[in-house]
């Protein structure tokens, strides 16, 4: 005892290195991508201790391990109904529009690695911005009448969002049943809005709770979702949550978001989505109604498909189809993101479809709601300009939309920013559009906005003084950890 307490220190230095040198061995063979296992490496044996817990906390990989699992949902007989539906109705258009030949590519990767279907009877609506949003949304809920389904990263019970949940403890009340899946780590409601929300009948599920439970080491993978279901009839997804920030309530920065509500076909999708969600936090049995799917009267054509990735997909799937958009573009790409930490994958993608002609535009914001993402970002920026990417920094706040639109084909709105965490570690949902008047529109936008943005010159951005250099730097090593 005398020996171990006089050589304590050496003896933990021993055993975190035998731990770490473990872990080394562990990341090298699961073949990740090579900057992250670089990054886990120098901190596992650079920093004692804090290498094992951040490794412990954020390190671990568990795309298609069995505590993430959809099959039960998906093997429910009225889901699977659903689909052949969805796929029937696909089978016996012969041509939606001449835009869907430029993108069949597209179309078919998304329903091989996902079986997400194409639905055509769609109508769509456009929102900037999270007051307009949140009044669509609210007078939609207070029309519910068979059940309200909730999914959202955050949640406050802040002005706008205490507004929000009186409504659907209203329709609760009223009989209507009402779901709510919020993740634990990005929301934050009161004690007593709680009590009132159970009292009222409302079925409130955390998603991964990460104090004191079984799950704390896997705090990392977050349900970054935003999905609003009104009778199966109308969804809502897109980058705006619940909270004064989306609203620009709160009088400090200007916040630019973009959301889409959706009526028709593809609310199916988002809905049996919900339920895959729903199946894992609720930790039992998910009996599924037809009633949730109601029949579709929407006459509009507008035809999307959903496209859903996280840990419990085998696929990377909105990395993917991103990926084979940007390699089909022929006029322009344009992108705004409010973190942009891609992979070499995408920076390959943009700089050969810069260095072909093609006109490609991102805007990002010039500050950031977090340091170590905005020098991380900054990081990546001069080999796109010197690939001839025009990259635009936005100047009147902070923009949070996740946008790309593609030769006023193809068109994109979802949660999932362009950087590790949404490509391979949280939950995601996007809504891709092959419409030209939806993409027109949202080029419309995207065009406005550059009115408020800083466009970047490589030679003066060149510039950057050493110190900043090296900042981004160690923030790029350090994004794929967190």
């Amino acid at each position: 005892m005398e020996y171990i307490k006089e050589h304590i220190w050496q003896i933990l230095i021993g055993l975190n290195y035998v731990l770490a040198i473990s872990a080394v061995i562990t990341i090298l063979f699961k073949k990740i991508n090579p900057t992250k296992t670089l990054s886990y490496i120098i901190v596992l044996l650079v920093f004692p201790f804090v290498g094992l817990i951040v490794y412990y906390l954020f390190g671990q990989e568990y795309r298609k391990s069995k505590i993430f699992n959809r099959k039960h949902v998906l093997n429910q007989s009225v889901v699977k109904q659903i689909q052949n539906e969805l796929e029937l109705d696909t089978k016996t258009i012969e041509s939606v529009d001449e835009l869907l030949e430029e993108k069949s590519k597209l179309i078919r990767l998304l329903y091989n690695s996902e079986k997400s279907k194409l639905t055509v009877k769609n109508e769509i609506k456009l929102i900037k911005n999270g007051d307009k949003k949140m009044q669509l949304l609210l007078d939609d809920l207070k029309k519910a009448k068979h059940h309200i389904h909730i999914e959202y990263f955050i949640v406050k019970d802040d002005s706008i969002g205490t507004k929000f949940l009186e409504i659907i403890c209203n329709k609760a009340n009223e009989g209507v049943k009402v779901k709510m899946v919020i993740d634990d780590v990005g929301s934050s409601i009161s004690s007593k809005m709680k009590r009132k929300l159970k009292e009222s009948g409302v079925e409130l599920y955390k998603f991964m709770s990460v104090l004191f439970s079984r799950f704390t080491g896997k705090m990392n993978y977050r349900d970054h979702r935003k999905i609003a279901i009104i009778d199966g009839k109308i969804g809502y997804v897109g980058g705006i949550n619940i909270s004064d920030n989306y609203v620009n309530a709160n009088n400090t920065r200007y916040w630019r978001d973009t959301h889409i509500r959706i009526v028709g076909e593809a609310v199916r999708q988002l809905q049996i989505l919900f339920f895959t969600t729903l199946d894992f936090v609720s930790e039992g049995d998910v009996n599924i109604s037809k009633d949730y799917f109601p029949e579709n009267t929407c006459k509009e054509n507008v035809a999307l498909q959903i496209a859903a990735s996280g840990p419990d997909t085998d696929w990377s799937n909105i990395m993917e189809a991103i990926f084979v958009a940007i390699t089909n573009a022929e006029e322009y790409i344009h992108i705004t993101t409010p973190y942009f930490i891609p992979n070499d994958e995408i920076v390959t993608a943009l700089q050969v479809a810069a260095r072909s002609n093609i006109e490609v535009k991102l805007i990002v914001p010039k500050k950031s709601d977090s340091w170590i993402a905005e020098y991380a970002t900054n990081s990546y920026l001069e080999k796109l300009l010197e690939a001839g990417v025009e990259v635009y920094q936005y100047t009147k706040g902070f923009v949070h939309a996740k946008t790309i639109v593609i030769d006023d084909v193809f068109s994109t709105v979802g949660t999932a920013n362009m950087d590790y965490r949404s490509f391979n570690i949280n939950f995601e949902v996007n809504a891709l559009v092959y419409n030209k008047p939806f993409a027109m529109d949202l080029n419309q936008i995207f065009n406005s906005d550059l009115e408020n943005t800083t466009k970047l010159k490589l030679e003066i951005w060149k510039k950057r003084s050493k110190r900043t250099k090296l900042i981004e730097a160690l923030a790029r090593l350090a994004a794929p950890l967190l």
